[in-house]
């Protein structure tokens, strides 16, 4: 039951990397806090380079890293601005929406259809996305939803989770032409190289911000390598399946330390909703 412990670990600091980002982003843009998130990483992730064996690149390693880190780091600055400008309890869940994404891109890049558990997973997730805003059923019954998308945050979470759906089968193809810890390095310092000049460009004062937030900016980094790590260990001693799925359980944590530290409200709507919309996730993932 190893894999169990590096995959709880996995879901507990992908949470950490959620709160302490959205904590900076009281102090800087999140062009900043996207620049360095991934600085951070790299940073802490390439003395591995050091105890791990060098593969051989494949064919398809520079086109996957290109396309994949071009459209990560687009989703990192979408990213930290949805936990910027909405509650984390309500933005953070949209992430379970990926996986129903990828039963449409999956078919249509690698050939893979859903079947009945996965029909199931894509009820669950959505009824789970209902929840969140149960009490705007008063004003009809599609208010609920409508309610989520009229908000900055979720909606932009969602276009992150669907960029996601594409990045999943791309990083694989990355994966498969190098190895796990390497391409992680890689897409890191690719996104990293990427994001700088858009950070100084976009940023008014983004070096003097992340001078003056160091100490706030460094767990964020320092969170999102141990989640890395933790993920590709966990994922040595089982299946990626039962790893993603634990690590679901990063967006229960961060609905509940969200309304617990930065005092959001409506923790009985969004818990049962995060909750219902992980369930969603394991159908499609495990079965």
């Amino acid at each position: 039951m190893l894999w169990f412990v590096f995959a709880l670990l996995t879901a507990f600091f992908d949470s950490m990397k959620q709160v302490f980002s959205k904590k900076s982003l009281k102090h800087i843009d999140e062009y900043a806090a996207a620049w360095t998130l991934r600085f951070f990483a790299v940073m802490l992730l390439s003395p591995l380079l050091l105890f791990i064996e060098i593969p051989a690149l494949g064919d398809g390693f520079w086109v996957a890293l290109a396309v994949s880190g071009t459209l990560n780091a687009v989703n990192t600055v979408l990213y930290m601005r949805a936990i910027k400008v909405s509650d984390l309890s309500m933005t953070i869940p949209m992430i379970t929406f990926t996986p129903l994404f990828l039963l449409v891109t999956s078919p249509i890049m690698v050939g893979e259809f859903p079947d009945a558990s996965g029909i199931i997973g894509i009820f669950l997730i959505v009824l789970g996305s209902y929840v969140l805003n149960i009490k705007e059923k008063s004003r009809g019954y599609l208010a609920p939803f409508r309610a989520l998308l009229k908000q900055e945050g979720p909606r932009l979470m969602l276009i992150v989770a669907f960029i996601w759906s594409i990045t999943a089968n791309l990083d694989k193809i990355g994966l498969e032409n190098s190895s796990p810890m390497f391409w992680i390095i890689a897409l890191e310092g690719f996104m990293s190289l990427l994001l700088f000049p858009v950070m100084l460009h976009r940023s008014g004062q983004g070096i003097k911000q992340i001078r003056t937030n160091l100490r706030t900016l460094a767990p964020v980094g320092f969170s999102s390598a141990l989640m890395r790590i933790f993920q590709i260990l966990a994922i040595s001693l089982t299946l990626v399946a039962y790893v993603i799925s634990v690590k679901r359980m990063s967006i229960i944590m961060s609905v509940v330390i969200g309304c617990m530290v930065f005092r959001e409200k409506g923790i009985k709507e969004r818990l049962p909703g995060a909750i219902i919309m992980v369930l969603g996730v394991l159908f499609i993932t495990l079965f």
